[in-house]
């Protein structure tokens, strides 16, 4: 199988750290690390621009991963609480998706896009459950989600986990 060798211009997790040089498959250079302005092919005119560069973006990088930390740790301890309608079996009709979770986190002052949601499995009953968002590739938040009924069952759920409703 072929590969691409590249330079990456961020960490990216299981792969590598800034100014690593690896191979990858040429799908995933093309469609995601390269338009995205994660990494440069690793030609000799690329290696040499990257090792001008580097200062300049190990300090971007840093300023990102604070901002990162910061929005982190005003992101602790917060609840997210989603109103759904469900069965009698607590069986959500639809499921909770990364998009309903970043909308919801807009609305409390957060920007978040859907794909830094990580959701261990699809959200598809009623109930608390724990997940991160990827603020940077080197810091994730925890929150808590809440998925209910109503509001009623919201705040009966959320003292449990001693968490304060936002």
């Amino acid at each position: 199988m072929l590969y691409t060798k590249i330079v990456l211009l961020q960490r990216v997790a299981k792969l590598g750290g800034i100014g690593d040089v690896v191979n990858v498959k040429p799908g995933f250079a093309r469609n995601y690390l390269l338009p995205q302005k994660i990494a440069l092919r690793a030609s000799d005119e690329n290696l040499k621009y990257f090792a001008d560069k580097r200062s300049q973006i190990e300090a971007q990088n840093a300023e990102t991963r604070s901002e990162a930390m910061k929005i982190a740790e005003k992101m602790k301890d917060l609840s997210v609480v989603l109103i759904r309608q469900a069965s009698e079996k607590d069986h959500l009709y639809g499921s909770v998706t990364g998009r309903d979770i970043a909308s919801a986190l807009k609305e409390l002052g957060f920007t978040v896009k859907a794909g830094q949601i990580n959701l261990n499995s699809p959200v598809k009953l009623l109930g608390t459950y724990s997940i991160s968002v990827d603020l940077h590739p080197e810091v994730s938040a925890p929150i808590k989600l809440v998925v209910a009924k109503s509001e009623e069952e919201a705040q009966q759920q959320l003292p449990k986990d001693s968490a304060e409703p936002t």
